[in-house]
């Protein structure tokens, strides 16, 4: 007996204006990034249930090869110390959260996962350019929201601002 895969259900998209404005300031964080031929610029932020930004962060701009979403949550202490914050909150970065990293840190997947994050929210999905990324299959197979910000010409910014250093 062979068995099937089935293909994931195609992810939820959302145009509300709210998410749009969010994403945006995203994508602000995502320019502050400097560029590089090996990785990704990308931007994240936070928000609390009642939309109030709690964190945001880019890639590098802590200490080492660090991507937006490690930034953003490392801000905001350690798992135990951001729980209380973290209750309904939202994560919207600009490039779908990393499976895989080969640089030996934490894929951000996984420091999602470590949270009580349920809505996660991208402008994109990651293009096969190092890895072949699986975030939103994971976050999906945990049971988290993740749905793509539309807006007119979002995704090409987006990537056009990831690939700025390529």
């Amino acid at each position: 007996m062979t068995e099937t895969k089935t293909a994931p259900a195609p992810l939820p998209k959302t145009s509300a204006p709210e998410h749009v404005h969010r994403m945006r300031l995203a994508l602000d964080e995502a320019k502050k990034s400097v560029p590089t031929p090996t990785a990704f610029c990308v931007g994240c932020i936070i928000t609390s249930s009642s939309g109030t930004i709690l964190s945001s962060g880019y890639s590098r701009e802590l200490e080492g090869n660090t991507h937006a979403e490690q930034c953003a949550l490392t801000k905001l202490g350690s798992p135990e110390a951001a729980a209380p914050f973290l209750e309904g909150a939202s994560i919207y970065t600009t490039m779908e959260p990393c499976s895989l990293r080969l640089s030996g840190y934490m894929p951000c997947v996984q420091r999602v996962l470590q949270t009580s994050i349920q809505n996660v929210y991208i402008g994109v999905q990651e293009p096969s350019d190092f890895v072949e990324c699986e975030g939103t299959r994971l976050l999906r197979e945990c049971g988290r929201q993740v749905w793509v910000v539309e807006a007119p010409g979002l995704a090409e910014e987006c990537l056009e601002v990831a690939r700025k250093g390529h």
